[in-house]
């Protein structure tokens, strides 16, 4: 599949907020084409036209981090207070709490069961934005240096390297620790994590393939290509694959 196509799948299969956070990979397409073009270029003035390229890689790496960072405090905030609520929940409703009620356990137990699930997924489509966008801007650099000559992509993916949008190890940290609450709280009821989670579920797994896929060989695998993926080899999301009521095709 083509990137241009990929992406835009991506986008689809994203959370509806975030749709508009994506690289704008057409403009910057359409923007090589005119470089690379000699009529454009007597038209427009290839100067021109190749700083309007660089000015729109930089605003869409400011997109990225201002995005990427908004969501990082968020789910720092968010795993906090997972925390407290599940400790809230057992030393008041539990056994041995303040008001035993196995009904009302219950009942907020498995509001944190969604809430969690849905969190997990978040995280994951999070790490996934920085791995797709990432991608798009080796290939359209890449893209750029072949048809205008240029030197462009060495350069700015070393810059890129070291953007907070391409930094997960937070995020990847974060997606374990809720993996570990999710084994030590739940230890017995995956299934029924899958189904209070299944309105996130398809976008996480779609986002896990994706990120799998986009590490296989390609033209741009080699010294631009992603590292290993830094998260973890989650148990939760292969019994999600096996057993959640929606198709994955």
């Amino acid at each position: 599949m083509k990137f241009g196509k990929r992406l835009k799948q991506q986008i689809e299969e994203s959370l509806p907020a975030w749709r508009d956070k994506f690289l704008s990979y057409k403009e910057l397409k359409k923007l090589v084409r005119l470089i690379s073009s000699a009529e454009s270029c007597v038209e427009y003035g290839k100067a021109d036209v190749e700083a309007e390229f660089v000015h729109l890689l930089n605003n869409e790496i400011d997109k990225f981090n201002v995005f990427f960072m908004e969501q990082e405090e968020d789910f720092i905030i968010r795993h906090k207070e997972l925390q407290q609520r599940i400790k809230r929940v057992i030393e008041t409703w539990g056994p041995n709490g303040t008001k035993p009620s196995e009904a009302e356990y219950k009942d907020e137990m498995a509001k944190i069961r969604k809430d969690i699930v849905n969190f997990h997924g978040e995280m994951v489509l999070l790490v996934n934005y920085s791995n797709i966008n990432y991608t798009g801007l080796a290939k359209i650099l890449k893209k750029y240096d072949k048809r205008t000559g240029g030197l462009l992509r060495l350069p700015f993916i070393q810059k890129v390297l070291q953007q907070p949008f391409f930094i997960t190890d937070l995020v990847s940290k974060l997606v374990k620790e809720c993996e570990n609450i999710i084994d030590e709280v739940f230890p017995e009821q995956r299934e029924a994590i899958t189904v209070a989670g299944k309105g996130i579920f398809r976008n996480t797994v779609a986002a896990l393939l994706s990120m799998q896929e986009i590490r296989r060989g390609s033209s741009t695998y080699g010294h631009f290509s992603l590292p290993p993926m830094d998260l973890p080899d989650s148990d939760l999301i292969h019994s999600f694959q096996l057993n959640s009521p929606i198709p994955i095709v």
